[in-house]
């Protein structure tokens, strides 16, 4: 059994407000869990696979293509691949927790 958490999860990016850990790295698909600090955002990007995001903790302005909606917890978000996408929290005071979801995994 391999169990990781996010405690001991290796950071991959940290920047603007967003930390980005690795929960799980292999071929078939790869997880990033990441932290947004109140008012931070992931820019505008793509993906060569498709995504998914599940909004763990917090509220997430979620942009994919030209659609844009507030996001709560337990909610699951849907990105094919080759859309552009964006997260932020627009939250004033509390973090954002998002896990990613890329399947199968960018090569």
């Amino acid at each position: 059994m391999i169990i990781t958490t996010v405690k001991q999860a290796v950071t991959v990016v940290q920047k603007n407000g967003v930390k980005a850990q690795k929960l799980y790295d292999h071929q078939e698909a790869l997880v990033n869990h990441l932290t947004f600090q109140p008012g931070a955002r992931l820019n505008t990007h793509t993906t060569p696979v498709d995504v998914f995001f599940y909004v763990l903790e917090g509220k997430a302005w979620i942009e994919i293509g030209d659609e844009r909606m507030a996001v709560e917890t337990d909610s699951i978000v849907e990105s094919p691949k080759g859309i552009p996408h964006a997260l932020e929290n627009f939250s004033g005071e509390k973090i954002l927790r998002v896990l990613v979801v890329k399947t199968p995994k960018p090569q």
